[in-house]
């Protein structure tokens, strides 16, 4: 499927218990403000909801899972306030996340650069393919992966979030399932499906209250989570109108 929505979608479907929340943007499956609102806002919804046990959250099409931040919004902004405010939209996301009370299995059948790194890291199991490699670049353009940063170095420790936030260079689907982002990688999107499939619905046979209370177990001690990542939308707001980010991002656009 091509999503050629300037606004991007946000689809979910529910069978035999299992959710699937697909969100897709004609840019590489990018997030702008309005997109991560909206999936927020699903995610809390389906938290809440009594006959969904497993979210599966997933992109759209067969390129890149996700690019992150939407570029287009990135230089629009011209103020602390927009800027807060959009970096908050990441920190909404994985927010909402971390207490959603089912469990989330990310379907990465693509690339992930930044943002959707950090979603990623958020899934409470991730599957993906050969092709699912990942970069953080955010030094390139003056600011850095403030938000998103208590997410990956939860999943893959401080010397990898190091390695690859310093690098800025493209890291395989290989490594991120040695350091522990992936917890399986296939070779095909086709094997990739079968698997979720599989164990989505295993998951969805369990004890639906045991899953919730294994849910709050994964999570315990990121509750400085709900104050932290809006410091670090500050951070990366401040950052984001320096002189120096302004001509990062429009060089990089060139």
């Amino acid at each position: 499927m091509t999503n050629q929505n300037p606004n991007g979608v946000l689809i979910t479907t529910i069978e035999n218990t299992v959710a699937t929340l697909e969100f897709g943007h004609p840019a590489s499956n990018s997030f702008p403000s309005n997109l991560l609102d909206r999936l927020t806002n699903e995610l809390n919804s389906l938290s809440d909801n009594p006959i969904v046990s497993v979210i599966v959250l997933k992109s759209s099409g067969s390129g890149a899972f996700c690019a992150g931040a939407s570029f287009d919004e990135l230089k629009s902004v011209s103020n602390l306030e927009e800027a807060i405010k959009f970096f908050s939209g990441f920190a909404n996301v994985l927010n909402a996340m971390r207490n959603c009370s089912k469990i989330i299995i990310g379907r990465i059948h693509g690339k992930a650069v930044g943002g959707g790194v950090g979603i990623a890291a958020t899934c409470d199991y991730a599957l993906a393919t050969s092709g699912s490699d990942i970069k953080l670049s955010e030094l390139a353009i003056g600011i850095g992966p403030f938000v998103i940063e208590p997410a990956v170095i939860r999943k893959i420790g401080k010397s990898a979030m190091a390695e690859m936030t310093l690098e800025t260079k493209w890291k395989t689907a290989t490594w991120a399932n040695q350091k522990g982002l992936y917890a399986k990688v296939f070779e095909t999107t086709a094997e990739l499906d079968v698997e979720i499939m599989v164990f989505a619905n295993k998951l969805a046979s369990y004890n639906p209250d045991a899953l919730i209370e294994i849910k709050k177990m994964f999570w315990e001690g990121t509750e400085i989570w709900k104050n932290l990542l809006y410091e670090r939308a500050e951070i990366s707001g401040k950052l984001l109108l320096s002189d120096f980010s302004r001509k990062a991002l429009n060089q990089f656009k060139k």
